[in-house]
């Protein structure tokens, strides 16, 4: 009896030991380059976000634009608040008369999560990173592409050339429409602000000119 039970220590302390192997040695799914992005300005923390506010605003010379949105990403229900009118709509339920103020809200948001955009969106591809010199800091930045390639969405055709540093931050990116090699519109990106640990940055400038793109009322309600 003592032999038997000596066996069946010995045999389940060899499968335990074998399973913990298996376990141990099971390979850890690399992040992509687009993940590691999403990673570092808090993506892992989304799934608790109830609430998202922010205004929206642009400076140019004397001129001054802004807009505010509410938007519950659970239901993905949206309020547009401009000076002339507000607007409550669901993102499932676009229509002629909410489709404008779809396209402002996508166009917004995405210069508020842009790192975001990079998992959240289809029919995109993105390019392998590379070490370059970027187009306004001159400092040495990793750079990949995002191309829209799919005929979905506002904006099928556009591409992105996006520089981050090390920690995976972005810090400048080119806009080229419709992937022309010329850049339509070269901004860096500033002001980033943590809020329930979600990192966004909050203003956007070009190297010439009097524009700024900033953020105003930002919060982010949480579960």
């Amino acid at each position: 009896m003592k032999l038997y039970l000596s066996l069946l220590t010995t045999m389940f302390c060899f499968l335990s030991c074998k399973q913990s192997e298996k376990q141990n040695t099971e390979p850890v799914k690399e992040l992509t380059v687009a993940e590691k992005i999403a990673e570092a300005h808090g993506i892992n923390h989304w799934n608790k976000v109830t609430e998202l506010t922010f205004t929206f605003n642009v400076d140019k010379n004397s001129t001054h634009y802004d807009r505010t949105w509410i938007w519950k990403p659970k239901t993905n229900q949206v309020t547009a608040i401009s000076k002339t009118e507000t607007i409550t709509y669901l993102r499932a339920e676009v229509d002629s008369l909410s489709q404008r103020a779809d396209q402002g809200f996508i166009n917004d948001k995405f210069w508020l999560l842009p790192a975001f955009q990079l998992v959240w969106d289809s029919g995109t591809s993105i390019s392998e990173p590379v070490k370059v010199q970027a187009p306004i800091s001159k400092k040495d930045l990793n750079k990949i592409t995002l191309l829209y390639t799919g005929d979905g969405g506002y904006t099928p055709g556009d591409a992105y050339d996006i520089y981050y540093n090390d920690d995976f931050l972005i810090e400048e990116w080119i806009f080229r429409q419709k992937n022309n090699p010329e850049p339509s519109m070269t901004t860096a990106f500033g002001d980033y602000k943590t809020i329930n640990n979600i990192t966004f940055p909050t203003s956007s400038t070009k190297a010439e000119g009097n524009w700024k793109l900033h953020f105003t009322n930002l919060e982010v309600k949480t579960e």
